[in-house]
Formats: structure tokens, sequence, C-alpha cells
């Protein structure tokens, strides 16, 4: 939530709560979002919604380069975001890094059916700050990544609109890699689309788009995802061209329930900005 707004939950049950080397974590039971989690105050996940955050995130970056190899999630300690990558048979490095290991116990004991993303074989753990992690990663190692640590692209991000952080994130990439993060929604107060896409082009010097759907607990009900690519082979981010296989679910339990190739090239539909600023 920005300064000034709210979102009520009527809670029906204290789960867990305690206190971390690095934040407060909280889990509730809610009479209409199921469970909930909070870190420091600030709200993780619903149950829900969380699926169509985590598919989108996911799937819009590794969906819109050919043959994905090794990604990169940066947070994500719940595990969905590694679930939904599971679906890419062409992966065969899902790495992850997350700073506190409080974060994956509760997820895997609170949401087990979101944490299975955990089970594949294909996903190495590293426990860590996010953007040390980065400093050291060898340049153009990652076809994608994704980040899920920090706070939206915005008035209020402060690592991710951070010019040397996302230097750092480029640099990860390989040539035409993608990146793809959360942003803040088109009617978040201070929020200029056309500044923030100046920023990443400037950084990537490869497409920028920004995508944006409903979330019901996110800040006015919706959420933006900021996809970059690297200079390199073109990415058309509105047309993907590595579609999902129905028959791979990874260890998926069952299809997705949000995101399509259809839904993929829809959200790409804006409100209340000139489509120019984004070609």
């Amino acid at each position: 939530m920005h300064a000034g707004e709210a979102l009520c939950f009527e809670v029906e049950k204290i789960l867990f709560q305690a206190k971390s080397k690095y934040q407060h974590i909280l889990v509730f039971q809610s009479a209409s979002y199921g469970k909930v989690v909070m870190l420091d105050g600030s709200l993780q996940l619903t149950e829900k919604d969380e699926f169509a955050y985590q598919e989108l995130i996911t799937h819009l970056p590794l969906c819109s380069i050919p043959n994905p190899k090794k990604v990169l999630l940066i947070g994500g300690g719940d595990g969905g975001i590694l679930a939904e990558a599971s679906r890419h048979s062409s992966l065969e490095r899902i790495d992850i890094c997350e700073i506190d290991h409080l974060v994956i116990d509760v997820y895997k004991r609170f949401f087990p059916e979101i944490a299975i993303g955990y089970n594949d074989p294909r996903v190495r753990v590293h426990m860590g700050d996010g953007i040390e992690f980065l400093k050291v990663v060898p340049g153009g190692t990652y076809d994608a990544i994704i980040l899920d640590a920090f706070t939206n692209m915005g008035p209020n991000g402060d690592v991710v609109e951070d010019e040397s952080f996302l230097r750092t994130v480029a640099n990860a990439l390989r040539p035409g890699g993608v990146m793809c993060c959360p942003a803040d929604s088109l009617w978040s107060t201070g929020f200029s689309l056309p500044n923030v896409v100046a920023k990443c082009r400037k950084v990537f010097k490869g497409s920028v788009n920004y995508a944006w759907s409903s979330v019901p607990s996110y800040s006015s009900g919706m959420i933006g995802y900021m996809l970059c690519s690297k200079e390199g082979p073109s990415v058309d981010f509105k047309h993907p061209i590595n579609p999902l296989n129905p028959e791979h679910l990874g260890v998926a339990k069952g299809p997705p329930r949000f995101y399509t190739s259809e839904v993929h090239m829809l959200i790409f539909f804006l409100l209340m900005v000139d489509s120019k600023d984004l070609t």
C-alpha cells in the first residue's frame, strides 16, 4: 500500500508470527483472502490472488525468448515463481537468491502447494543478499532474471530505481537476455511510466515494455510489470515465441490459472498512457 491507502482484512486466526534476523513474519487466516503473509507489516501474498502475479512475472519474460537455459530469481522465497518456472522444459538451471531462510521454512510449512517449486531438481538455492549475489555473477550468465525482492519500480522504489543496480542486472544477462520486475500501477501517485521506460532503455539498450494485470490485494487493485531486454537479439515482449507446453507441468499440480498466450498479448493494452512512449 502507498501512503494514504489501506487494505483491510478480517483476521480469523493468527497462524504464525516470529522475528527473524531480517524481518518480522506474520501469517494469518483471513475471512475472504485465505492465508495471508506479511513481512514487517507489508503485504506479501494472499492465497486468493497470488497465482495471477506469480504466473505473469514468470511467463512474460520466459515465454518471450527462445529456449531459455538459465534463470535467476532474486527473492520469491515462497517458491511460487519457481513452480511456474518449472513448466519450462528448456531450463537447465533455476537459481534463487533469498536472504531469509525462515521465510522459506514458513512458506513450506503453511503454503506447501506454493512452495512445491523447491522440489524441482533444477532449483539451486543461494542464501544471501540478492544485490551482493548479482555483483559477483559472471557477465552474461543468465537468459532471464526475475526481481521479486524489492519495492515495485516507481516513485517509492529504492533498489530498482538505482541505475547502478540495474546495470548490475544487465551485466548478468546474456545479449538479448531479459529482466522482469514488478512496477507500480498506472494509478499510483507520482508514477511516471515514460520516465521509468527512459531509464530502463538507457541501461538495457534493448526492448522495454510495461504490462499490467488485476491483482485485488495490490494497491489500486492492479500491478505493473517492467520487461527489459539487454542489447543483442531483438525481443518482442508482446508476442510470445516460446509458448507453454500444456503437456509439461514441471512440479506444478495443474495448468496455469491465469496465464495463457492470449492473456500475454492482451495485458499490453494500456489505459491512460500514450502508446508511443512504449514503442
